[in-house]
């Protein structure tokens, strides 16, 4: 037997030699590139099987070459986490519905639009569309024991949603109804009436409506009509809800095509057999319903708590004519939410301070939070009939993955590995960071060290300002954030009142407060980084998209501490942005009212930074996409001409889509480029 001496000298060597080992690991790695982004694989919308065996799930891959994205449905063993592709080539694919005997897998794609009058449409169509063959999202059906997916609609103007009947023999579907003018567009006169939409449009919109097709295909039967609409022209996927007896289907019930108006939705409800809907909840500004597993009475939405917009989302259940908020407790905005098998419980995701959890929330009682590890939710997740869990989980250093819980309580094991690539790049610590900041509010952030972070150092610091401003930054993995972080910079992402993960209060905060105020906890939270005495205070820049580019313009001309600003999709005038933004009626709300009407003209222009341009020196760089109807380009060529005019540096990239971001890899890619260039040339 050997001494303890020769014991303890062989684990030292033992030690010394993992040290070396890793250290050598390390120095082999390289940072994050602006060449990774473009390997960066993307997964959504999870789907786990009715018996839990298999989840249907959709990765994206980005062609550099053709710039396009290239989804496809894959189906994971989740015993043995083995990977089978079941599309090929096909564009467009969302929305993917298991059956409910879990032999089959529906699914939206494109498909060439049909050339005559079919289910779903009307002779009309043909002659408003002028014969157009663009393809059109429409359901395909595919079977799981083999064979090609079969397209079982024909719509002229495509399937918004759909969802299968409890014994899987019919597919309810949601799809636009042929333009009112259709006959005078035939014609060539396509003048229309502008009422609720935004500046991009160039027709009237037609309201969705619903209808039912056998599963096998054939022909289709319309279930509603009317000026009312099932779909807008901004809202995500509509999934109709089927009660247990397949006799009536829940929708969401919108005042018309247009969003404006939509924070009037109520849910209503519609028999198979026929006969027009009737309200089944007046509760204003529903979304998302669906029944309780076996129910035909138990129903639950998600709706702004207590109706006011300036509030998160709550999960309301209805049975028997009463609605009530199960989420009262939690007093926080709910992103998602899913029915456990039972009928008396359900799955919640939302951001719970820096983090991306899942609650289990009962009917009555309170909502415990899961225990994910490391491990953030980054879509909607999927629920098994036995409570098997699938979601696309993230943490601070790997980007998304499939996960898989066996049961509420149980750890979350990881399926997939597409994104390991990352596993061999050096990246910034990403960590947690609080502060009290004004009016009584515990805020947080999150705080990104460059990747040759050195203590006893100061570094030049760069804001990344979240847009929204319901939204939220957390402890999961960004590219945007990993580049700065490659070439030397701490990362601040601050989240400010508005913010959707520190509760109702906080987020409320923003009411008629939309800049002095998220601008004074973003200060709060840039002294209590600068207070870790790791900050270089003379070499700071602020940047943000969206609201975050408002953040960035409303900073820009209140604090001057600024070296350098990225302004990206800005909303720079709250009383042009309400003009022609199709968000027009969706920011009334944090104001009171229109600021076309006096008593509330003042504060929509008092609030708006271009009122305060003249105060701008930082040097800055602005980018928007041309047909961005959420926050109108229009907006950037203000805050151009402005700073511009004022003598401040300034440059000023457009991208000729109609997105809020660009959605290609090779814009997507140019944006980080500029922005992390932007940074280098005025803070380096």
């Amino acid at each position: 037997m050997k001494s303890w001496r020769s014991a303890v000298l062989l684990l030292g060597l033992a030690l010394v030699a993992c040290a070396v080992a890793h250290t050598a690991e390390a120095a082999s790695k390289v940072s994050f590139q602006l060449t990774d982004v473009r390997d960066l694989v993307r997964l959504s919308q999870p789907q786990i099987a009715p018996d839990g065996r298999h989840i249907a799930l959709i990765v994206t891959h980005a062609d550099w070459k053709t710039d396009k994205n290239e989804p496809r449905i894959e189906l994971v063993d989740v015993a043995s986490g083995k990977t089978r592709v079941l599309t090929w080539q096909r564009k467009g694919i969302a929305a993917l519905q298991w059956s409910h005997d879990g032999t089959r897998l529906a699914f939206l794609a494109e498909a060439a639009a049909p050339v005559a009058a079919k289910a779903g449409g009307g002779a009309a169509d043909e002659a408003a569309a002028g014969k157009d063959a663009k393809p059109k999202p429409q359901v395909f059906v595919m079977p799981m024991d083999g064979g090609d997916p079969r397209q079982i609609t024909q719509t002229p103007r495509g399937v918004a949603g759909f969802a299968w009947s409890p014994h899987d023999t019919r597919i309810a579907f949601i799809t636009e109804d042929a333009p009112a003018n259709a006959k005078a567009l035939a014609h060539h006169d396509s003048a229309f009436e502008v009422t609720d939409g935004n500046f991009e449009l160039r027709n009237a919109l037609a309201p969705w409506h619903l209808w039912v097709v056998a599963s096998s295909g054939g022909k289709a039967t319309r279930l509603t009509e009317g000026r009312y609409s099932l779909q807008t022209d901004r809202q995500g996927t509509p999934y109709p809800a089927w009660s247990a007896d397949g006799k009536q289907i829940a929708f969401i019930r919108y005042p018309g095509p247009y969003w404006g108006p939509s924070f009037h939705s109520v849910v209503d409800v519609v028999d198979t057999t026929g006969g027009g809907p009737h309200t089944l909840s007046d509760q204003q500004g529903a979304m998302a319903v669906q029944y309780a597993p076996g129910s035909s009475a138990r129903y639950a939405y998600l709706r702004p708590r207590n109706g006011d917009e300036n509030n998160g989302n709550a999960v309301y259940v209805g049975e028997a004519g009463h609605d009530r908020d199960v989420t009262a407790d939690l007093a926080r905005n709910i992103d998602t939410y899913a029915w456990m098998p039972d009928g008396h419980s359900l799955l919640l995701s939302g951001e719970l301070g820096t983090r991306s959890v899942l609650w289990l929330q009962p009917l009555h009682g309170k909502a415990r939070v899961l225990d994910l590890g490391e491990v953030n939710v980054e879509d909607q997740p999927s629920v098994a009939r036995d409570g098997a869990i699938a979601f696309i989980g993230s943490t601070s250093t790997h980007p998304d993955e499939l996960y898989v819980l066996r049961h509420a309580g149980a750890p979350p094991r990881r399926l997939t590995d597409l994104n390991a690539f990352v596993d061999q790049r050096l990246l910034g610590r990403t960590q947690s960071i609080a502060w009290d900041g004004p009016d009584g509010f515990h805020e947080d952030g999150v705080l990104v060290y460059p990747v040759h972070y050195t203590a006893g150092r100061r570094y030049p610091l760069v804001l990344v300002i979240h847009g929204g401003p319901e939204g939220a930054s957390t402890v999961v993995f960004s590219p945007l954030t990993q580049l700065l972080s490659a070439v030397g910079f701490l990362v601040f992402e601050p989240n400010y009142r508005g913010s959707t993960n520190l509760g109702d209060a906080y987020q409320h905060a923003i009411f008629r407060d939309t800049g002095e105020g998220p601008g004074q906890d973003v200060m709060a939270g840039l002294a209590a980084v600068e207070k870790l005495g790791i900050v270089d205070t003379n070499r700071i820049g602020v940047s943000g998209w969206s609201y975050g580019g408002y953040m960035t313009a409303w900073l820009s001309g209140h604090y001057d501490v600024w070296k350098a600003a990225v302004a990206g999709a800005a909303l720079t005038d709250w009383v042009m942005d309400y003009t022609i933004a199709y968000y027009q009626m969706g920011d009334t709300y944090f104001f009171g009212g229109s600021p076309w009407v006096a008593k509330y003209h003042d504060i929509w222009r008092a609030q708006s930074p271009i009122a305060y341009a003249q105060n701008v020196k930082a040097p800055t760089l602005i980018m928007g996409d041309v047909g961005d109807g959420n926050v109108p380009l229009v907006n950037s060529y203000e805050w151009y001409h402005a700073l511009r005019d004022n003598g401040v540096t300034v440059r000023f990239y457009a991208y000729p889509v109609d997105t809020h971001f660009p959605e290609d890899i090779v814009q997507t890619t140019d944006v980080y480029r500029r922005w992390v260039d932007w940074m280098k040339q005025y803070l380096q």
